[in-house]
């Protein structure tokens, strides 16, 4: 996830939206410290859950990174209440779906999807599994989706 991130991080810049969903340990944190090793900003990187957002400023004259965990918000206009540049920053928003009525023309959605271990390994059946042999906090595979949405990401 990290690794995607910096990928990412080559092709954004000010005004660009990313919109992170996935299962809690999906990689949505990782994906983002990703990002903003990518574009260059000042860390640590980590889950803004308690603060709501938090602005990373850029270590080299580029866009800062705005990381917003919107778990406990309940709507866009929560979102937008947050006061956010969203013209002069690159803004990942953790848990940020169906929250962007009105707040941007064009962004990314970015849907991760991570196996959940021994289930996984066994199939329906645990039964058949002996879980001493199974490490539940592997790195798994994720499966990621990136789908852009208005006229930035038209091709």
């Amino acid at each position: 996830m990290h690794e995607l991130g910096l990928e990412l991080a080559g092709m954004l810049g000010a005004g660009d939206l990313l919109v992170l969903t996935g299962p809690l340990g999906a990689g949505k944190t990782t994906l983002t410290r990703g990002i903003g090793e990518g574009l260059g900003v000042r860390g640590p990187v980590t889950s803004p859950t308690f603060v709501l957002a938090r602005t990373h400023p850029s270590l080299a004259d580029g866009a800062p990174l705005v990381h917003v965990d919107a778990y406990r918000l309940g709507s866009a206009v929560e979102l937008d209440d947050l006061d956010i540049d969203f013209t002069g920053s690159v803004v990942v928003v953790e848990w940020g779906g169906g929250m962007l009525d009105g707040v941007a023309e064009s962004w990314l959605e970015v849907d991760i999807v991570r196996p959940t271990g021994a289930a996984d390994a066994a199939g329906d059946d645990l039964s058949e599994v002996d879980l001493g042999d199974v490490d539940l906090d592997a790195d798994e595979p994720r499966t990621v989706t990136v789908t852009g949405f208005g006229p930035r990401w038209q091709s």
